[in-house]
């Protein structure tokens, strides 16, 4: 302050302090800058540092106008100066400003009629659209009693229309006074409905979910579509038309968190502009006349928006900033006066920006792109119920909504399923008059769909994650001469002419624990990232640690920062089942550690990916190729006799030991099948008796079930299990297994029999069913899983050649990136979120569509007898591509880009943990590093558990073996299952070395040798005792399963490899696609309108999740699970020591 006063002095002390200068003469006279705003603007520390810097300028003095003047004297009064910096803010009296500037007509740096303008979003967003800058598109609802017809609004379910223009949820509502910022953001039904509040921050909070979803009934507002920003805004500060900083923050809608550092201070970080958005600055500068500017910039889908423009305001806490503020202010001041008052002055010319260029050290290799395929997590179980219907009512329906364009309809919306109800009820009563038979099964099928439907809303609405209108619906398909052939169930007499199949679903939400486990998968996967150590290494050689306020200490926040400076390119898809939206927006809280309710998330992060099968896939159209191979496995599993080596041929050509294993397990499939109906028969009077029984009849079971819902879906599946002819439907055990599986996680507290040996023969059974679903030899597996992801793997194909290819977006801009890690580095994220079908399948193409050579590849072929010895592919599966560069290599150089593959195979169970097969830990260090300290600032670092530091690797092992409990007393500070070898366990302590790559294999060791164990601080990747967490319910079985860390599969792949694979598979692909085209193309020729137009190309004619394949995964019994809790080094095989990949990837970066 003391040099501000001292500029503020009248001119006599400042020619005291000056009579040194040679070219200063008494006469001369000064620039007096006037501020004239309110006392708290013009006294704020930003405005401070500035005016301390422009009154360094020879020539300038600064007047700070006295609030008390301003507001009680007439401006004749007030004092003089030379030009004006004045504006507007909350009991500013902005008229008398005006009648100052024409009474002493200073210099204006921001125009003070244009400030009446920025108070009024309307006006703000007409001069926006006459310079022709991209804006949302909105309309204005204006309340105004003598223009009615302004005020058109009608409110839909999903949208409102505001005259004429109609805005489908989720859209924006702002007030028309710009000083209100009470702006509400109202989601669609789909994504759980309800508005978030914006206000002016107070604390730490910016925003608020609020279950209203309902428009505002009072007040003018402005309706404008929202824009997926991935979750951050930019805001722009503009100091004349030629210089604009922008930074970016965490938008506000996001959780209404506002992130503070050490300080108390909103974190935010400076982005770069683009050409366009430099434009668009020096456009919102010269159309509003404000020398000083602030404005609201969104960038989404490749473009940016303006929404908003505040007029003046500075940056806080930017030194660099405030230096330029002054210096551009200064020089237009002096531009401008100095001639005027004969004042020697010339532009002082230097250059601006000096982009700082940063360098690699070492053979670093940089991390450049992570690509994810996650299964969704833990859910209810999947339900479903198959009717034909032929009443006029249906056809009707089926035409309202365009299911002639297609050939099939799905209805998901409350509205449209009320309309299903309807009709049901309707039909119910019109056959109450009748009594026969094929009426009676008619009936009875729509009983259930009434109860289904009706059942939704009477549960309560503020359950955890309930969403009416994503667990359940309706799928009707056109049918042009009825039923193919009647099932064993309905064997009535077949009528003629066209039909529907109504097929009605529901269950399958996310559960509480699915939540959690996705949320905790978000969480560890930002260790994948560089920058993931703690700040308080200080000790240990981290140059900066990270001061990142709620994230200090803590593992991870290399990813955070890299995100908020918009230098992550991250994309979440996900395909349009609830269950998975749900999960990749709690994966997205925990990996970006946001807060609050997930809606907020899920729209603004998370992409719909229902386009062209990429991540769903359409149930009921399946290829020849799968219904085949489903006839053959019911065939083989009808065989009432022990299953021969004939049998083991047919079914497990491949011979992988999980299949084998369960065919052991099984011996005779009909009886093991009679005694699997056996056990559901015994099960379902158990739970009747416990109805009868006054204590426990409404008891409460995990997630609001009751016990007569428990009772209503194992019944169902007694009843169609076992068909009319005696024999059974295979395609139910998976269901069968589904609910077991679920019932004995989370309702063991029901205290049911022999659900134990129930579990066992449901999942040996479900482990042959599922997977031999996508084939059963290697031909039809990877026909199948074509079918299934070509769209996806074409993706993932872009994704990779775009890493290497685009530079320009996202980066931060170098001057201010000190602080932060590496700013050069860009990494792209694209996570896909998706059902069970496509997992299975993507992981066929990986095994089947010959990306390596197993004979000739060492490390390839470990990875395969890995994959054939997982059973079950669970919830939160994972396949992860890494995509790392060496920038030491040159640009055109094969080993220049190098790629990972790990695999994950989701939750554990809650059982056994004898026969789990073992990988290889995720990117296993080699030998050479084995004696070597662990790098600073690595991961290593942070585990804090001495004590198991210590242990010699056997000793490790027998401890984890004796003590089951010490995982949960530890809560996972270590998890190591392997099998040691006399050179890794006489090294001594082994150190905690989880995401170090591998470097070229020591000789010493045999490729073909056994492991190297690495132990690793599970706590820092995968949370593996949630005993207590509060979404629980009951003790013992019905906690949240940890899920397996990941394993790498390869670590030593080029990319030019990768991408030869997934072209040569999409080419191979898109030939077969051509000839079934073809062959098709003369059967639908002759086709009528009402029909399907164009057959389904065998591309998206993926099965979903849904019936595809039997709902429901087994739990992981840990008998059957690959642990990835193994951080062991496999050793590469000697074909790849060629690539020579001597990273050492430290996390310090």
């Amino acid at each position: 302050m003391g040099q501000m006063e001292a500029g503020m002095k009248n001119e006599m002390f400042r020619q005291e302090d000056m009579e040194d200068d040679e070219i200063e003469s008494p006469s001369e006279r000064q620039i007096v800058v006037g501020i004239c705003a309110m006392m708290r603007k013009s006294k704020s520390k930003p405005m401070t540092q500035i005016l301390e810097r422009l009154c360094k300028f020879d020539y300038i003095d600064v007047v700070i106008f006295p609030e008390e003047v301003v507001l009680e004297e007439p401006v004749e009064k007030w004092p003089l100066c030379d030009c004006l910096i004045s504006f507007h803010s909350k009991g500013f009296p902005l008229d008398k400003a005006v009648e100052y500037v024409k009474l002493r007509n200073p210099m204006l740096i921001n125009d003070l009629n244009m400030q009446y303008f920025i108070q009024d979003r309307r006006e703000v967003y007409r001069i926006l659209q006459e310079e022709g800058i991209d804006l949302p598109r909105y309309a204005v609802l204006n309340r105004d009693p003598d223009n009615p017809a302004e005020c058109s609004l009608v409110e839909g379910e999903d949208h409102v229309e505001v005259n004429g223009e109609v805005f489908p949820k989720p859209f924006v509502e702002k007030p028309v006074c710009a000083e209100d910022h009470n702006v509400y953001i109202y989601y669609p039904t789909s994504a759980g409905g309800g508005s978030q509040r914006l206000f002016r921050k107070i604390g730490s909070r910016s925003s608020v979910y609020s279950p209203e979803s309902s428009v505002r009934k009072t007040g003018s507002y402005i309706y404008e579509e929202f824009m997926p920003t991935d979750g951050t805004d930019v805001k722009v500060y503009t100091v004349g038309p030629d210089y604009a900083h922008a930074e970016a923050r965490k938008s506000p809608a996001l959780d209404g968190k506002v992130e503070r550092d050490s300080e108390g201070k909103e974190i935010r970080y400076p982005v770069m502009l683009t050409a366009m958005e430099k434009l668009v600055a020096r456009k919102v500068c010269l159309a509003f006349k404000q020398t000083v500017c602030g404005f609201d910039l969104l960038r989404a889908n490749g473009h940016s928006y303006v929404c908003d423009v505040n007029g003046f305001s500075f940056v806080k806490n930017s030194m660099k900033y405030y230096d330029d503020c002054a210096k551009v202010l200064g020089n237009m001041v002096m531009r401008e006066l100095a001639p005027q008052l004969h004042i020697p002055w010339s532009i002082p010319m230097e250059a601006e920006d000096i982009p700082i260029v940063p360098t690699t050290s070492g053979t670093m290799m940089e991390l450049r792109c992570v690509i994810a395929i996650i299964r969704h997590g833990d859910r209810t179980p999947k339900q479903k119920m198959k009717m034909e219907v032929r009443h006029p009512l249906f056809f009707e329906l089926f035409k309202k909504y365009g299911g002639y364009k297609k050939g099939k309809l799905k209805l998901k919306k409350p509205k449209q399923l009320q309309e299903v109800l309807d009709i049901a009820r309707l039909l119910l009563v019109e056959l109450g008059q009748h009594n026969d038979c094929e009426i009676e099964e008619k009936k009875s099928k729509l009983e259930q769909l009434k109860t289904v439907l009706e059942m939704e809303s009477s549960l309560n609405e503020n359950q955890y994650g309930h969403f009416s209108g994503i667990n359940r619906k309706v799928q009707l398909t056109y049918l042009r001469n009825g039923q193919p052939k009647a099932s064993s169930e309905e064997e009535d007499c077949k009528k003629d002419g066209p039909s529907l199949q109504l097929v009605l679903k529901w269950g399958g939400e996310l559960t509480p624990a699915g939540r959690v486990q996705a949320e905790e998968l978000g969480r560890a996967f930002r260790c994948m990232y560089p920058g993931g150590q703690a700040s308080n290494h200080r000790s240990r050689g981290c140059e900066s640690p990270v001061e990142f306020g709620d994230f200090a200490g803590f593992p991870g926040c290399g990813l955070l920062r890299l995100h908020s400076t918009y230098r992550h390119d991250l994309k979440i898809y996900a395909s349009d089942e609830g269950r998975v939206q749900m999960t990749a927006a709690a994966f997205a809280k925990g990996l970006l550690a946001l807060e609050g309710e997930l809606t907020p998330i899920l729209v603004q992060m998370v992409k719909s990916a229902n386009m062209n099968g990429l991540l769903d896939s359409d149930s009921d159209s399946l290829t020849d190729c799968q219904q085949k191979v489903k006839a053959r496995l019911h065939e083989i599993m009808q065989s009432d006799h022990e299953f021969t080596q004939e049998d083991y041929q047919k079914l497990a050509p491949t011979g992988s030991p999980s299949l084998v294993n369960s065919m052991k397990v099984i011996e005779n499939p009909v009886k093991t099948c009679d005694k699997v109906y056996a056990l559901i028969q015994s099960l379902t009077s158990q739970i009747r008796k416990r109805l009868e029984d006054p204590k426990s009849a409404d008891l409460q079971l995990y997630h609001s079930e009751t016990l007569e819902l428990m009772l209503q879906r194992w019944s169902k599946l007694e009843r169609d299990f076992r068909m009319k002819n005696g024999r059974y439907d295979i395609s139910k055990i998976p269901d069968i297994y589904d609910c077991i599986k679920y019932d004995s996680q989370h309702n063991a507290s029901v205290g049911l029999e022999d659900t134990l040996e129930l579990f066992r023969l449901s999942r040996a059974l479900a482990d042959i069913v599922i997977p031999q679903e996508y084939g059963i030899s290697k031909a039809e597996k990877l026909d199948i899983a074509q079918a299934y992801c070509v769209p996806l793997m074409k993706k993932i194909y872009l994704d990779l050649q775009r890493t290497h290819e685009d530079e320009a977006v996202n980066k931060l801009h170098p001057l201010y990136s000190r602080g932060v890690m590496s700013p050069g580095r860009h990494v792209r994220t694209r996570l896909y979120f998706t059902s069970e079908s496509h997992v299975h399948s993507l992981l066929s193409m990986f095994r089947y569509g010959g990306l390596l050579d197993e004979v000739k590849d060492q490390q390839w072929k470990q990875a395969m007898d890995y994959l054939s010895a997982v059973t079950e592919l669970n919830y939160m599966t994972q396949i992860v591509i890494m995509l790392y560069e060496d920038n030491n290599k040159d640009p055109s150089s094969e080993e220049r880009f190098h790629v990972e593959l790990h695999f994950s195979p989701g939750v554990k169970g809650c059982e056994d943990e004898e026969n789990v097969p073992l990988g290889f830990g995720f990117r296993p260090a080699s030998s050479e590093n084995e004696d070597k300290k662990p790098n600073q600032g690595s991961l290593e670092d942070l585990s804090q558990d001495q004590t198991d530091d210590a242990l010699p690797v056997t000793e490790l092992i027998n401890l984890q073996r004796k003590s089951p409990m010490i995982r949960n007393r530890k809560a996972g500070s270590m998890e190591v299952l392997s099998e040691s070898f006399p050179n890794a366990s006489s090294k001594g302590p082994t150190s905690h070395r989880l995401f170090q790559s591998c470097s070229r294999q020591s000789p010493e060791i045999k490729p073909a040798g056994g492991l190297e164990l690495l132990s690793m601080p599970a706590v820092k990747r995968f949370s593996v005792s949630f005993a207590r967490h509060p979404t629980n319910g009951f003790e013992g079985c019905s906690m949240v399963p940890s899920i397996y860390p990941l394993e790498t599969l390869h670590n030593s792949l080029s990319l030019k490899q990768v991408e030869e694979f997934l072209s040569k598979v999409c080419e191979s692909s898109a030939e077969a696609q051509a000839k079934t085209m073809k062959a098709l193309s003369g059967l639908f020729d002759s086709q009528s309108q009402t029909c399907l137009c164009s057959p389904q190309p065998p591309l998206s004619s993926s099965g979903s999740e849904a019936s595809l394949q039997p709902p429901g995964q087994p739990l992981w019994q840990d008998g059957s699970i690959p642990s990835s809790a193994v951080s062991s080094a496999g050793p590469s095989s000697p074909t790849t020591d060629s690539s020579g990949i001597g990273l050492n990837f430290s996390f310090s970066e």
